[in-house]
């Protein structure tokens, strides 16, 4: 039963992994395979309660002791999908009032190079506080409103994807990996920042700053099409799509200073943001027919929310959760610190699979692979075990370090990111022409920040 755990989990993730050419939607496969792998080890639970009771010789149902760990692993599952789900629909509900239209409108250059920086920086910043695949779509979406032409936009459109991922790398609600990380309790909103704002926009600049010396004379913009607009009058008025925009970006900043100050798990801030956002849209919309009401509802935006991403977290996380159940992240873990034998390898190494596979159930194997540390077992730790241990307490550097890997190295390969795969919809653009036009200035932008990373530990 141990090894046929193993084996569902491989099948599931190349399925996962190969989720185009079978035509099967990851979600689909995520959700069977926990399924599964929790059905193998129920069956199984006799042949492994020792792993799952260690050190008990009291009789207990193997079963019993399954199904408790399965509930356990599940509350720490959906606080992760109650925030992703609250964060998802706040932005939705902004998109639909054409509240970034505020931002992107003030976009007035043509020069190559100076529209490059700017969109690089704004999707930076945007991504940090949104999140790097809501912020692609915009960007993406804007692009196409600056410059003419496939050819010419699609390394703009490469900037995005590299700027998405490292502005979410920096920001507890930037990125699904980081706000896993955040949530789980292994690194706080003022620690992720502080340690992870300079290696992320050093990954971004590289990229910017070689690009520039390439870069010369106006980029194409689109024709006009006035009589578009005649037809398709917008929806809100600047005040509505002001005060939504200021509102959703405010409930999603209030959310670190909400934890802090109620000690009350993130999604129950997110939770507030959506209920103020919910009642106030409520209201300005109050004397609109249905019609028109309906679309700039929660009720309606609800229906645009990415639902089966929240399904494949779900379904990924709780089959991770039965490996490390199993014992089976236990020693992958002692295997990975055999082999590389330093926290900043192993993080590196990460940072880069995660480019050829999905970082969330990379992300979310680390987090049952190490478990946190906490101060009293740092105390009483042997000597020998306290240096190595020292790197997983909360904010230790294991665990800031696998936030900026995981959610940059994925840059690298075009389907390594969600960014970049909703980019890749939604402009076409190969898996080769990335891979000759964006993947180095990719890594060499992954490399020089996880090394600023290491700079910034050596001179503390």
């Amino acid at each position: 039963m141990y090894a046929l755990m193993a084996v569902v989990f491989v099948l599931g993730y190349l399925c996962i992994a190969f989720e185009h050419p079978l035509k099967i939607d990851k979600a689909a496969a995520a959700i069977l395979t926990a399924v599964l792998s929790w059905t193998v080890l129920i069956l199984g639970a006799d042949s492994i309660l020792p792993l799952l009771q260690p050190g008990s010789h009291d009789p207990i149902d193997s079963s019993t002791v399954v199904v408790t760990e399965l509930r356990h692993h599940l509350g720490e599952i959906s606080e992760i999908l109650f925030f992703l789900l609250g964060a998802m629909t706040i932005v939705e509900l902004i998109d639909s009032h054409e509240g970034f239209k505020a931002v992107t409108d003030r976009i007035q250059t043509r020069k190559r190079a100076h529209l490059l920086w700017i969109i690089g920086f704004l999707t930076f910043f945007l991504s940090a506080a949104l999140d790097n695949l809501t912020t692609t779509i915009v960007m993406v979406s804007l692009l196409r409103k600056l410059i003419r032409g496939r050819p010419e936009r699609w390394l703009y459109v490469g900037i995005v994807v590299i700027a998405a991922n490292a502005g979410g790398a920096w920001s507890p609600i930037g990125d699904v990996t980081t706000t896993m990380l955040w949530i789980g309790g292994q690194i706080t909103a003022s620690g992720v920042i502080t340690s992870l704002f300079l290696p992320s926009l050093v990954c971004l600049l590289v990229p910017l700053t070689i690009l520039s010396f390439t870069l010369r004379g106006e980029a194409p913009r689109p024709r006009a099409r006035a009589h578009l607009a005649e037809k398709h009058p917008p929806a809100t008025s600047t005040f509505e799509r002001n005060l939504v925009l200021g509102l959703g970006l405010g409930a999603l900043l209030f959310v670190p200073v909400f934890k802090t100050v109620t000690h009350l798990p993130p999604y129950m801030g997110i939770l507030f943001g959506l209920g103020v956002l919910w009642v106030t849209t409520e209201f300005i919309h109050r004397n609109k027919n249905d019609e028109d009401k309906h679309p700039l509802s929660v009720v309606g935006v609800l229906r645009k929310v990415d639902t089966p991403s929240v399904l494949f977290f779900l379904g990924i996380l709780l089959a991770v959760s039965a490996l490390a159940t199993a014992g089976h992240l236990t020693q992958v873990a002692t295997a990975l610190r055999e082999t590389f034998g330093h926290v900043y390898a192993i993080n590196y190494a990460i940072g880069l699979l995660s480019a050829i596979v999905d970082n969330v159930p990379l992300v979310a194997g680390s987090m049952k692979m190490y478990p946190l540390v906490s101060p009293a077992t740092l105390a009483g730790a042997a000597p020998a075990e306290a240096g190595w241990m020292s790197q997983f307490v909360v904010d230790g550097n294991f665990w800031e370090m696998l936030a900026y890997c995981a959610g940059t190295g994925g840059s690298t390969l075009i389907i390594g990111s969600a960014a970049g795969v909703a980019a890749m919809g939604m402009e076409k653009i190969s898996f080769t022409w990335y891979i000759k036009r964006v993947s180095l200035l990719a890594f060499l932008g992954y490399t020089a920040g996880a090394a600023t990373y290491i700079g910034m530990l050596a001179l503390r």
